[in-house]
């Protein structure tokens, strides 16, 4: 399975993921079939709150899915409308996701979820001792 996750550096499986999908300095994809690991960095990363297309930049990459801690109503639709499931995870780091992932603990992320502003439903922080 390709899956692409948001990710504050290109450091592979150790990066940190960053709270929201399109301001993300990188994108790391790892292909769990293959046990390959790579991060581009993030064209867009800087835009307009609401003005970026995710999916444009990532419909080349053959995804299976993305992994994040939380996106915009409109970054989620451009996904879906393009066959890219967005799947939640909590995990702080690439690792963390993976294992959630493996373990079968994420789920399809739906509109209710996606932020729309303050109070959206996930931290932005991780506390102290968090993978």
């Amino acid at each position: 399975m390709r899956l692409c996750l948001p990710t504050t550096d290109g450091s592979g499986l150790t990066s940190r993921l960053s709270p929201h999908f399109g301001s993300a300095p990188f994108f790391t994809l790892v292909d769990t079939a293959a046990g390959q690991v790579e991060a581009w960095s993030n064209a867009h990363e800087h835009h307009e709150h609401g003005r970026c297309n995710p999916a444009k930049g990532l419909m080349s990459r053959d995804l299976d899915a993305v992994v994040c801690r939380g996106l915009g109503m409109r970054a989620l639709q451009h996904l879906l409308d393009t066959g890219i499931p967005v799947l939640v995870t909590e995990a702080w780091t690439v690792a963390g996701a993976l294992e959630a992932f493996h373990a079968g603990e994420l789920k399809a992320m739906n509109d209710e979820e996606a932020c729309a502003g303050r109070g959206h439903g996930h931290d932005h922080e991780p506390e102290e001792g968090h993978d």
